[in-house]
């Protein structure tokens, strides 16, 4: 039988800075409960969509209110449940499903990564990308969560850009190729690192 491993006892000093992680552990319980109030908040909208299809009028109310631009001509402020609506609507409703992606990412692969192991190994829903997590790793799947939900905030705001004026919209699109050149920049890092630390293996 082989033997377990012997780990290094840590001096008094050591143990209580490396002990330190541990504050940690209530962050993450807090993006837990922001994790429910974004499913309680698909659920809203998800039930006032069904309810205004069906002919709700406060429903409708409450839909055309999230989807109307803040500051816009009454004019230009839908008064049913249209196409765009809907679309308006869909695309809310996909991005908190992104937003809450990116919770999961953060809670199960910061937790993983910075407080304590999971102990997943073999479990059948272990997430593919747990098995090789990391700090750098994570970030570059974090910055890439962020792209998908700044392309569904930028495809909101081209469906309503009648809505908005031209600076908002130039500015949203700076915005989102300042977050892609990020990203890139993150994946282009990782990239040197991990070509690095082979090369360092190698020899």
């Amino acid at each position: 039988m082989s033997k377990p491993e012997s780990h290094n006892k840590l001096s008094p000093l050591a143990n209580l800075i490396f002990a330190s992680r541990w504050l940690q552990l209530p962050l993450y319980l807090g993006l837990i409960l922001a994790q429910c109030v974004y499913v309680f908040h698909f659920w809203v909208e998800l039930v006032d969509l069904i309810g205004a299809a069906m002919g709700n009028e406060a429903a409708l109310k409450h839909l055309l209110d999230a989807v109307s631009v803040a500051g816009s001509d009454a004019a230009a402020r839908p008064t049913k449940l249209n196409e765009t609506t809907i679309m308006l609507v869909v695309l809310g409703l996909i991005d908190v499903v992104m937003i809450s992606n990116l919770l999961i990412m953060v809670i199960i692969g910061g937790y993983e990564t910075f407080v304590s192991r999971l102990g997943l190994q073999n479990h059948p829903d272990q997430p593919e990308w747990l098995s090789h997590v990391n700090a750098t790793v994570l970030k570059v799947k974090l910055a890439m969560a962020i792209i998908g939900i700044s392309s569904i905030h930028l495809l909101k705001t081209f469906i309503n850009a009648k809505n908005y004026e031209p600076k908002e919209l130039i500015a949203q699109t700076v915005i989102h190729i300042v977050f892609l050149l990020s990203a890139l920049s993150i994946a282009y890092c990782d990239q040197i690192m991990t070509k690095t630390q082979q090369a360092a293996k190698q020899h």
